[in-house]
């Protein structure tokens, strides 16, 4: 059963590399690292990742991110040679930075790195969640996921009127423990919006129903015009 989980976005700011000694948005990368400590200290027997992508499947759990994604100059094929000479394809971004974040946090215990593809129907989102929960094993879920990229004239998808509202309306049922709030995302609005987390954030509910767990949100904002929330969430059942 899943017991505990935490949402990040996935910016590439979160990778040292990318962004030098001085982090950019000191408070987003913190939010983040704080949220993964408390995922790894309710000691969890396995922790689920969970991040879109193009298609939805199962990566190794020893895959880590490449930095080439972001920055090609940062990539080592060598890293990426299996053991008959062919190149594997890159880990999804989203997908590389929660194991990142995990590394990070020393977590060291088994992992399951799932990616969701973002034309995902809402039933199998929901449907996948619940598969990786039915388990006796206490399982943690990272659900690495953006809100809309349209805040502003700047932001990726330029300035759409119905952002603001949506990335609100998702804070809320975060904020209340309202997973079935979640499964109400239209995919079709999330992908006007550009955001990515629709998705994963449908399979978290999937895997947390019916339980309405506490949530504490640790960062909202939309730096650069994209909605990034940070949350921690923790069923009541669950005393450590």
């Amino acid at each position: 059963m899943v017991i505990t989980a935490c949402l990040c976005p996935w910016p590439p700011i979160l990778v040292r590399d990318l962004t030098g000694r001085d982090p950019v948005i000191p408070g987003l990368r913190q939010a983040c690292r704080t949220a993964v400590r408390r995922l790894v200290d309710a000691q969890p027997e396995l922790i689920v990742v969970a991040g879109p992508a193009e298609s939805t499947r199962t990566w190794d759990q020893a895959s880590r991110l490449d930095p080439g994604v972001f920055a090609p100059a940062l990539s080592s094929d060598d890293d990426r040679l299996q053991s008959d000479g062919r190149r594997d394809p890159a880990l999804p971004p989203s997908l590389g930075l929660g194991a990142l974040l995990l590394d990070e946090a020393g977590y060291s215990g088994p992992r399951i790195l799932q990616a969701v593809a973002d034309d995902e129907p809402v039933d199998a989102c929901s449907r996948l969640g619940s598969a990786l929960s039915d388990r006796t094993t206490r399982t943690g879920m990272l659900v690495m996921g953006d809100g809309s990229a349209r805040r502003d004239p700047r932001a990726p998808g330029h300035l759409h009127p119905q952002a603001a509202a949506f990335d609100a309306a998702t804070e809320r049922a975060m904020r209340r423990g309202d997973l079935r709030a979640l499964l109400d995302v239209p995919p079709a609005l999330a992908r006007e919006l550009m955001a990515t987390g629709r998705p994963v954030w449908q399979v978290l509910a999937g895997a947390m129903l019916p339980q309405v767990p506490a949530a504490d949100i640790l960062y909202a904002g939309a730096p650069f015009g994209v909605g990034y929330i940070v949350a921690f969430l923790q069923v009541a059942m669950f005393t450590g």
